[in-house]
């Protein structure tokens, strides 16, 4: 196995395992940035039918989920493993949970992308929402990437991404709020769109606990629930 952070065993057998839920999680990601992006696009378009596509999609996720959970429950049986591979285990157990969280937040954003569908189209807010969407789409795809080259800089640069989401996050949500107390017949749809702009904020976190789990493995330290201070002193080094 190649990938920096893994090391190779004596066992090809064991190899094999370890590189085939690595490539079944990257391809469950794959799967899940899909979906986000067609969720999203179906939401500034108004695209019902792509809107259906992606709920209907959500089920390969699950399965994925399920498939990959297996395999992890069959090589913590058959192989006991230890030190690094049992954090690596540990890593895309978590991380194929956020992964099918991030999957159903775009199923929900979807499914207010059909109901919008189906009023008066909303203007106001959807392009501050579309860059929304492209920030955590990147942050997503950051993190994955992060996961396949089990970087632990690259994932804390997602971990800062976090930040930055989370301001424009809660700037949009007061725009929203303003503009429904300003046009109270708005204010059907502008609650649709405020649950999809929550949906996006879900999924930056979850982007932002997948690239926790690979510092996990790769430092050896868990590092959740601390400060980002604290994160950068662990991978950096730094005083």
């Amino acid at each position: 196995m190649s990938t920096p952070g893994y090391k190779s065993h004596i066992s090809s057998a064991f190899n094999a395992e370890l590189e085939d839920v690595r490539q079944r999680v990257l391809a469950m990601g794959g799967l899940v940035e899909q979906q986000l992006v067609d969720a999203t696009r179906a939401l500034m378009d108004l695209d019902g039918d792509l809107a259906d596509q992606v709920r209907a999609n959500d089920d390969k996720v699950d399965q994925l989920e399920m498939v990959i959970d297996d395999e992890c429950s069959r090589i913590l049986a058959r192989r006991q493993p230890t030190a690094s591979d049992l954090r690596l285990v540990y890593a895309v157990i978590k991380t194929i949970t956020d992964l099918e969280r991030i999957g159903d937040e775009a199923h929900k954003i979807a499914q207010m992308a059909r109901d919008l569908s189906r009023q008066e189209r909303l203007n106001h807010h959807m392009m501050e929402t579309q860059h929304l969407s492209r920030q955590v789409s990147q942050m997503v795809r950051s993190a994955l990437d992060a996961f396949a080259r089990m970087d632990a800089e690259a994932a804390l640069s997602t971990v800062r991404d976090d930040v930055k989401i989370d301001r424009e996050y809660e700037a949009l949500m007061r725009q929203c709020i303003t503009y429904m107390m300003e046009e109270p017949r708005a204010i059907r749809r502008v609650i649709d769109l405020i649950w999809c702009v929550r949906s996006l904020e879900r999924i930056g976190d979850h982007a932002k606990n997948i690239a926790e789990y690979v510092i996990y493995f790769v430092k050896g330290k868990d590092v959740r629930h601390t400060s980002l201070e604290d994160m950068e002193r662990e991978v950096l080094g730094s005083p």
